[in-house]
């Protein structure tokens, strides 16, 4: 069993969180001391997150990340350091064992969250699987990804609600699908951030309305998520990739107090 497979179980809150991207090595290093410093400060378990690519862009000249090779160098690094568990996006299969040997949570994309040879192939790893479900998908269809999973040998496996199309480049959430997938028996994580874009509404890029961001992850909370799914980023207008939605160090830090004080309220 590794470090991460009882977060989300028995009441074992955690955050993954992150920038979108790998935008530099030092950069990443940095972003990652103070997200560690403030979920030790409120004992909240972290799982860094970074792409080393961001395969699913708007347009072809988007920023997608500094690739495999040194994408996972500097996760690797982040992770020694540090000594916090990482998770990063798979996207083809020849990327998994690659991305395995850094990685301790494999995270499949809302996109490809029906590929069964990807599925299969990151269950194989033997890491932890976190699977966002996708955006055209109802919450009860991810019983077929967790049995997919399950076959393949996958031990834990997490489900992430990260919103649904609600017409052209715009998604709602239904707190419904956090108690429906978590019949499945997995953890299921609240994406915060991405709940909040809004799909290639600016043409070659995607919008969003980080001012929400707070206001669904207390609803999350309320509707009993197991965890957290926050991008951030120390100067959000300026990131390299979803700038629109990423949260600043200080919204952070604030969220995270809501969702501690709302859980510490229902369990009373």
């Amino acid at each position: 069993m590794n470090e991460v497979s009882q977060l989300g179980r028995n009441g074992k809150f955690f955050v993954i969180a992150g920038p979108c991207v790998v935008e530099g090595i030092e950069f990443l290093l940095s972003a990652a001391k103070t997200i560690k410093a403030i979920t030790d400060e409120l004992r909240v378990p972290l799982v860094f997150k970074s792409s080393y690519d961001k395969a699913n862009r708007s347009s072809g000249k988007s920023f997608r990340g500094l690739g495999i090779k040194k994408g996972l160098e500097a996760m690797a690094l982040v992770k020694k350091k540090l000594g916090i568990p990482i998770l990063t996006d798979i996207h083809e299969i020849g990327e998994v064992k690659t991305a395995a040997k850094v990685a301790d949570v494999l995270q499949v994309p809302a996109f490809l969250s029906r590929q069964t040879s990807l599925l299969t192939a990151a269950a194989r790893t033997g890491r932890a699987v976190n699977v966002k479900k996708g955006q055209f998908m109802a919450p009860w269809e991810m019983e077929n990804v967790v049995e997919k999973l399950w076959k393949a040998g996958a031990k834990n496996v997490w489900l992430t609600e990260r919103g649904t199309t609600f017409g052209y480049n715009n998604l709602v959430v239904d707190y419904r699908g956090i108690p429906e997938m978590q019949k499945t028996g997995c953890p299921v994580i609240f994406d915060g951030t991405h709940s909040v874009q809004q799909p290639a509404a600016k043409g070659t890029t995607s919008g969003g309305t980080r001012e929400h961001v707070p206001t669904l992850v207390r609803a999350a909370m309320a509707a009993g998520a197991d965890g957290l799914f926050l991008e951030v980023h120390p100067n959000p207008l300026k990131a390299k990739s979803d700038a629109a939605t990423q949260i600043t160090f200080e919204t952070f830090r604030q969220v995270l107090k809501d969702s501690l004080a709302i859980r510490k309220a229902l369990q009373k």
